[in-house]
């Protein structure tokens, strides 16, 4: 069957060349040969019974579209590379036919490059991040000597202090311009604000991009968080954002990005503020560069309210992911280093830790991260810091939407706090992995197994009902043929079976697995003589497969000139019997 170079692709299971009967490199003759012969067979004015007439119409429908693609030698090329699913992308029609098959292969990926970005253009692809802060210091900070006398004294006080809501959603307008909305709610000890974002993005060139946009926050600062990760953009744009708010005033600003070499790229943005105290300019610039395959620099400086000079290293391999940041700047100048290991397992399990320090003091952090479905990622982590004190910050991200849940446990440096914010959560974990996580996704994957089976047992009822249509059409057929080869004592066929066979069973354990294929195999018999190419036999006219996914083979009993012989062939393995051997047998 054509295949495709890609693993993504799903194919059509229909074979052409097996449906045909014919090589791979058959020419137009042999081709127009082996249509003729089936349209004689198939040909529905050939039956009066209106059921075998319908039947007959399917199954010429089948052999004339095969015929029509692979006697047609730009559509031929199409299938023999891409097979049936490169027949239907649009635009084939106004491709220049006489063509290479590496260009054939070109124009395919440009055709499914638009059928993407068109289907782009239709997602809104939301995003949105949900925080609860816990403050739950009360459990570890509450020996206070009248702490007895205050009401409800004998139970830890536990509240949420503060939550973030932010949520957004972006609408291609065309290839190169996107529209996106966003905003957030926040509030902190009874005090709280939000802002709303309007960005246009535009792609601009192959080496760059751009933003402007513009915000307008209650009571809170707006600040872009810009993730060290390994890559580089090979793609510009421009972006336009207009936010509104209540307090702080509408900021506009101006993003650009530009690929300086292969290697490198920068990103430049400025912004003003228009606040009650007058206007407040910002502008920041990075640059990066890529040190070797697995290793990005980074320099960055800001200039504003926040203004700072941040270097940083970032090494992110198969196994590991490593970070080292230097920042000098008003209020803050910090030094930071990272180190995650990622296991090579199905769960995706990773373990971290880091160290900051600075002017506002030391931070130890350490968790680890791990995949608890298909599209759920859970993490927590143990922050320990001076003056900060012991925080569990726990993460479900789902899709496209993050919950964040920081509890804050003590403003000391307390072991309890320390012990308890990491057993706490790992006999969490391993109480709700067994008692929830590991009965959904096994009643999960039994679900998807069964709607396996039961699309896998329709569809090998629809082929053996399409061969059984088949093997009822060649009777006639076979009979016309079987007294010609008889009169001279030529090639009968006595019986044909397919599929998997097992030496160690019954003989009706053995054919529950087999297909008779007699009739079949002796409607292609043609001048005592019968040829298979190396296709799979499951597309041959009156085949198809019994056994999916399994090793399959054809064993058939055959008369040549009186004489009787056996012959077991693989299934992609060509035949053509008589063999010389059994000829040579016969004539002697």
């Amino acid at each position: 069957m054509a295949a495709s170079t890609e693993d993504d692709f799903e194919f059509n299971t229909q074979d052409y060349y097996s449906l045909l009967n014919v090589r791979k490199e058959a020419t137009v003759e042999e081709l127009k040969a082996s249509y003729r012969r089936l349209c004689m067979l198939y040909h529905p004015d050939k039956h009066r019974d209106p059921e075998l007439k319908r039947q007959a119409e399917q199954l010429f429908n089948q052999v004339h579209q095969a015929y029509e693609v692979l006697s047609d030698a730009h559509s031929r090329a199409i299938y023999d590379i891409f097979g049936n699913k490169g027949l239907e992308v649009e635009g084939w029609e106004v491709v220049e036919r006489k063509r290479t098959p590496v260009e054939i292969r070109e124009e395919y990926e440009r055709l499914q490059r638009e059928k993407e970005e068109r289907r782009l253009q239709q997602r809104t692809n939301p995003k949105g991040t949900i925080s609860v802060g816990v403050d739950a210091t009360d459990l570890f900070d509450r020996y206070d000597d009248d702490f007895e006398e205050m009401p409800g004294g004998g139970f830890p006080h536990i509240e949420i202090n503060r939550m973030h809501i932010s949520q957004s959603i972006e609408a291609p307008l065309t290839n190169t311009d996107t529209a996106m909305l966003s905003g957030s709610l926040s509030t902190h000890n009874g005090s709280g604000g939000g802002n709303i974002n309007v960005t246009v993005r535009r792609v601009t060139s192959a080496k760059g991009w751009g933003e402007v946009h513009t915000t307008n926050t209650a009571k809170n600062k707006t600040f872009e968080l810009f993730k060290h990760g390994l890559y580089l953009h090979f793609c510009s744009f421009s972006k336009v954002e207009f936010g509104a708010g209540d307090t702080l005033g509408p900021l506009i600003g101006l993003k650009v990005f530009r690929n300086i070499t292969p290697r490198c790229f920068l990103t430049a943005q400025c912004g003003v503020q228009f606040s009650p105290r007058g206007l407040r300019p910002s502008c920041s610039l990075m640059t990066a560069r890529h040190l070797d395959q697995n290793t990005m620099g980074y320099l960055q400086w800001r200039w504003g309210p926040n203004s700072a000079m941040t270097t940083s290293l970032v090494r992110d391999t198969k196994s590991s992911h490593f970070t080292l940041a230097l920042q000098l700047g008003v209020p803050h100048s910090y030094l930071m280093m990272s180190y995650q290991y990622k296991f090579q397992d199905e769960d995706q399990t990773k373990v971290k830790g880091s160290v900051k320090t600075g002017w506002f003091g030391t931070v130890v952090e350490y968790g680890a991260e791990r995949k608890i479905s298909r599209h759920s990622v859970l993490s927590a982590t143990v922050s320990i810091g001076v003056p900060q004190g012991v925080t569990l910050k726990i993460k479900l991200s789902r899709a496209s939407q993050t919950y964040l849940f920081p509890v804050h446990l003590t403003d000391q440096l307390l072991p309890s706090a320390v012990f308890y914010a990491t057993v706490g959560p790992l006999l969490a974990y391993v109480a709700v992995h067994r008692l929830i996580i590991i009965p959904y996704t096994k009643a999960q994957k039994e679900q998807e197994l069964e709607l396996q089976r039961k699309s896998s047992a329709t569809d090998i009822a629809k082929k053996k009902q399409e061969a059984e249509t088949a093997v009822l059409l060649m009777q006639e057929s076979v009979r016309r043929i079987i007294e010609a080869e008889e009169s001279k004592m030529g090639l009968i066929i006595l019986n044909g079976w397919y599929g998997k066979f097992v030496s160690d069973t019954s003989q009706k354990q053995e054919k529950a697995k087999v297909i008779d294929v007699t009739v079949p195999l002796q409607c292609l018999v043609k001048d005592s003589k019968l040829i298979l190419t190396e296709a799979s036999k499951a597309g041959l006219p009156g085949f198809y497969d019994p056994c999916v996914g399994e090793e399959k083979s054809l064993k058939l009993l055959y008369q040549f000139r009186g004489v009787m012989h056996q012959v077991i062939s693989a299934d992609t393995e060509p035949l053509r019997i008589p063999k010389q051997s059994h000829r040579t047998e016969s004539e002697s």
